[in-house]
């Protein structure tokens, strides 16, 4: 079955990691790296995303289309990165998300 993972950072954990010094950022990072590798078999891709900032939204509206610059909705959560699994199972997905070293929030969504 086939999962993408959504992480999405909170203002509180984008502080946490800014107020870091650099010997626990590069700990943070290879936390990261250490869980990527050891999940290698069930990640088929993923991706860090540029921050919200750098988005543009297309809003199809009334047979037209609106482009803006930004994120859909601006908030203290974004979505900052994304995998996606090849697993047995959801029970499977959760397992590796409860293990995730970094921000403090996933959505788990089935891919078609």
């Amino acid at each position: 079955m086939k999962y993408v993972m959504l992480f999405v950072e909170t203002e509180a954990f984008a502080k946490e990691l800014a107020e870091m010094n650099d010997d626990d950022r590069q700990a943070a990072y290879e936390r990261v790296g250490r869980w990527f590798a050891d999940h290698a078999a069930q990640i088929t891709h993923h991706a860090h995303l540029r921050p919200a900032h750098t988005a543009t939204t297309v809003r199809l509206e009334g047979g037209g289309a609106v482009v803006s610059d930004g994120p859909f909705v601006e908030g203290k959560e974004v979505v900052s990165g994304y995998a996606e699994l090849e697993v047995a199972d959801l029970d499977e997905a959760l397992a590796i998300a409860r293990s995730w070293p970094a921000c403090p929030l996933i959505e788990i969504r089935p891919l078609t």
